[in-house]
């Protein structure tokens, strides 16, 4: 008798590597060559770590146009030197002194569960080690929200709170050195950007009106 296995998530993800393999691997072999010479984008991205949310996927960039860096609820926490070492202060490091990209770009997302455990206090969830302590570095972001924040819907307040988290970001990579001293220097520019999973919707903050305004299609 033959007995056969289901197909794990992990077999998928061999399966999946060997599609790319025989197809856009060999379609953009002479590109992969190029890149083994180093590294060259001119944008990082900072984006959550949420399955749905694929930076890549969302801008549809190939291989080598950005450097991401992704954890919950796409947070940057204020520059610490004194602090234990961060993989994301790490990855910004990296990204302005050694690649010097030219942007930097914080991309949030709708219906994110980090910035919903940060709402909510983790109300809900299971205890955790290092999640609650994680997203509560963005506790700053609350006092971001609208004054009229105990009027509006849920959905209006989760959306406002993920704004509020992308802005909060912002407003920390500025508290690490090397990132003002490019800022300044007009060769650097940072970015927040919200992805909607519902429909698709990309919005960008507009510095002059610290608002959100829709990217058209």
């Amino acid at each position: 008798m033959f007995s056969f296995r289901r197909r794990s998530a992990v077999d998928r993800l061999v399966q999946g590597y060997r599609q790319f393999r025989r197809t856009k691997f060999l379609w953009k072999r002479n590109l992969y060559k190029r890149l083994t010479k180093g590294q060259h984008p001119k944008v990082m991205i900072i984006a959550c770590s949420d399955s749905r949310v694929s930076p890549t996927a969302v801008l549809n960039t190939g291989p080598g146009e950005v450097f991401i860096a992704r954890n919950v609820a796409n947070i940057v926490p204020p520059h610490d030197p004194d602090a234990a070492p961060r993989s994301l202060a790490a990855a910004i490091e990296f990204a302005v002194k050694v690649l010097r990209v030219e942007h930097i770009v914080v991309m949030g997302h709708g219906r994110c569960g980090g910035v919903a455990a940060l709402v909510s206090h983790g109300r809900g969830l299971p205890e955790t080690q290092y999640l609650q302590p994680w997203v509560d570095i963005a506790a700053p972001a609350l006092d971001l929200l609208p004054d009229e924040s105990s009027g509006m819907t849920a959905a209006e307040v989760a959306r406002a709170s993920e704004y509020a988290v992308v802005k909060l970001s912002l407003k920390n990579l500025q508290t690490y050195p090397w990132v003002r001293e490019r800022m300044e220097g007009g060769k650097l520019s940072l970015h927040g950007w919200h992805f909607a999973i519902f429909d698709g919707a990309l919005v960008r903050l507009n510095p002059d009106t610290d608002q959100f305004e829709a990217v058209p299609v």
